[in-house]
């Protein structure tokens, strides 16, 4: 028990970012504005954790995870011009055209990153952290939308990243990843329950 205290009280900023990440997720399940103001303090606590660890793209991963942070705080709070009852944004699907979109910009970001990484870095895995850093940008912008399918994304990612994280010795952050492969499914779940019921009255609406 001595021993994991200590270790505890060594990593303490990866602790507290695995805590912080893990509040954050369950805050975004529940669509909870909360979850932005968690997201910036998980950000920066992991910016630390990514730099010692030399997961350079995870740590400039954790940049954009600032910014979007902000960004998607004030998004979640103004919805969407066509819907004028809702007093925040609402869930909705991915379209088509702005899956192509998503598709050419995850596939761009992954050619500049795995470039970048594999020549101007030492990074022991750069095309498996340019996988997960491109297809966390993209989802991430997802959720700061409210698109339903970035769950899908997510549970993709947090899968692989946990390979990746047991491989570079980020234990307590490997645990966070197994739950939030586990919150993504409850995310998906839930979101689409309330995605249906969202559909479902407004089908009844326009029946009126």
């Amino acid at each position: 028990m001595m021993e994991l205290y200590s270790w505890a009280l060594a990593n303490w900023i990866e602790v507290c970012g695995m805590l912080t990440g893990f509040i954050y997720l369950w805050f975004s399940v529940r669509q909870n504005m909360l979850t932005w103001p968690l997201g910036i303090l998980s950000s920066l606590l992991y910016i630390v954790v990514f730099f010692k660890a030399r997961f350079y793209a995870g740590m400039g991963l954790q940049f954009y995870y600032f910014f979007i942070s902000i960004y998607g705080w004030w998004s979640w709070m103004h919805p969407d011009s066509g819907d004028l009852d809702a007093k925040e944004l609402q869930i909705s699907r991915t379209s088509k055209e702005l899956w192509i979109w998503i598709f050419i910009s995850a596939l761009s970001l992954f050619v500049i990153i795995a470039v970048f990484l594999k020549n101007f870095t030492d990074s022991p895995i750069p095309y498996w952290d340019s996988f997960t850093t491109s297809l966390s940008i993209v989802a991430t912008w997802m959720l700061a939308r409210k698109k339903f399918e970035h769950w899908m994304l997510w549970i993709l990612i947090d899968s692989v990243s946990i390979i990746l994280y047991i491989f570079r010795g980020l234990y307590p952050t490997t645990i966070l990843f197994i739950a939030y492969t586990i919150m993504a499914v409850v995310g998906y779940i839930e979101w689409q329950k309330e995605l249906k019921k969202s559909e479902c009255h407004k089908t009844i609406l326009n029946e009126l």
